[in-house]
């Protein structure tokens, strides 16, 4: 348990709204599939960098476990809470800043959700181009320490490829100010690559400088049906190459997934027949609206010429477009049948399919009327794979994780693709990351957190 005396002085750091008592957090969750109670004493719920700082250095200075909480959207149980810990959510720190359309920068602090720059910058005619289904809800500071990726990376990259520069606090409450705003910098360490991506181990990121691009003329998107393997990976490259860098995302459905989303009580219609091996999502953004429009047509064009494709659904409208995009958004139907379990992966495209026959004998091998689905941004090798727990038998997890972790590694896989490590992924590390690697980063952890206040027992 926290110490009363250590209770009392950090509610005096902060205004007493900003402070919510253990018995208060009933109603809140740590997961968002399902209720997860916080299970900690104290939540405090500063309004700057510097309110953090204090906190932080209170806990340095006591010992005092910290868990810090952004949107909460998260799948790999970084949020998760005992009764030990003191929480930092950062709810409150909902500013944006500035936003510089010469620059084409945005400062946020870390607590903005994602969907609430992407509309300030879309006032601004410019794009934040990171995009996630959770974006009404997920942070752009939780964005950050997971380095988040979703629906573009393929065009626009991961989210640490969209931030300038941040300010982090340190577990003893040091600041460290490095509000970059320049794209070229190379003035030494890259110190923001620290934090991003280090799931709120090394530092508490509090604001950032989030780089904007101009706002699309137009989005063309299409849905096709797509016979082989074969023909999935050269219908990529072809729209790639036929769009000259225009191409903004290619998601693919396996078809109990798209059969899943397309039918009742989904609300979702299928834009092209069932009874293909694959279907696809592909999405283009560019600046000139008749050209693309054509050059966007023409491409699928050539692709139904060549064989690539079997069918395929051009949205007319920009509701069509959304009613296409909604079914890959609508992952919750896998919970039709209960609670799921979900994985996130990634591997060179080549090895998937080989990849998903050892998943499919494993798991359906060892249970024939067990339900799974398969869906990805295949366009950068991520897959999502959802089991749900309807029918199998209560100590199955363990099994389904060796099934979806196990061939990763000879395939030169990732156990964890945009999701980070949290409590879920540690044990699997090693899979993913060599003993030398390992090794760096708790060095890394020591350094800067060396009585182990932040995060604890994330990733290691």
């Amino acid at each position: 348990m926290v110490s009363g005396d250590l209770v009392a002085r950090l509610k005096s750091l902060v205004p007493a709204a900003a402070v919510v008592d253990g018995a208060d957090l009933t109603g809140r969750s740590t997961n968002w599939l399902v209720h997860q109670p916080i299970a900690a004493p104290l939540l405090l719920r500063p309004a700057n960098t510097a309110e953090v700082s204090r906190i932080l250095a209170e806990c340095h200075a006591a010992k005092q476990p910290v868990v810090v909480h952004g949107g909460l959207t998260g799948l790999v149980r970084g949020a998760d809470t005992t009764d030990t810990d003191v929480v930092i959510s950062l709810e409150r720190m909902r500013d944006i800043e500035s936003i510089d359309a010469t620059q084409r920068v945005a400062i946020v602090q870390a607590g903005v959700t994602l969907q609430q720059v992407q509309e300030a910058a879309d006032a601004q005619g410019l794009s934040f181009p990171l995009d996630l289904g959770a974006r009404g809800t997920a942070t752009l500071g939780g964005n950050a320490s997971t380095n988040a990726g979703g629906n573009r990376v393929l065009r626009f990259g991961m989210t640490r490829d969209m931030v300038l520069g941040l300010e982090a606090v340190l577990a003893d409450g040091t600041v460290v100010s490095s509000m970059n705003r320049l794209i070229k910098n190379n003035t030494g360490y890259d110190l923001k690559q620290l934090f991003i991506g280090s799931e709120g181990t090394l530092g508490v990121i509090t604001r950032m400088v989030l780089r904007l691009r101009e706002k699309p003329a137009r989005q063309d998107v299409a849905f096709a049906a797509v016979d082989d393997f074969d023909s999935l990976t050269r219908l990529l490259k072809h729209m790639d190459r036929a769009l000259g860098g225009s191409l903004s995302a290619f998601e693919v459905m396996w078809p109990p997934f798209y059969r899943l989303v397309t039918t009742p009580p989904a609300k979702g219609r299928p834009p092209v027949p069932h009874g293909h091996a694959f279907y696809v999502l592909i999405e283009a953004m560019g600046g000139d609206s008749a050209a693309d429009a054509q050059r966007f047509d023409a491409a699928l064009e050539v692709a139904l010429e060549q064989g690539l494709i079997a069918d395929a659904a051009i949205a007319q409208s920009q509701a069509e477009a959304a009613a296409i995009w909604a079914l890959r958004d609508d992952v919750l139907q896998t919970r039709q049948f209960g609670e799921v379990w979900g994985f996130d992966v990634s591997l060179p495209i080549a090895q998937i399919p080989a990849y998903l026959d050892s998943v499919e004998t494993g798991f359906h091998g060892r249970w024939p009327d067990g339900r799974y689905w398969v869906f990805g941004h295949m366009g950068d090798g991520n897959l999502h794979l959802v089991f749900s727990w309807g029918g199998l038998p209560d100590d199955a997890y363990e099994a389904v994780q060796h099934i979806v972790y196990d061939p990763l590694q000879a395939a030169g896989g990732s156990v964890s693709a945009e999701h980070g490590i949290g409590l879920e992924k540690r044990r699997w590390l090693a899979l993913s990351r060599n003993a030398g690697e390992i090794a760096l980063m708790r060095t890394l952890k020591a350094t800067l957190d060396p009585r182990g206040i932040l995060n604890p027992g994330r990733i290691f």
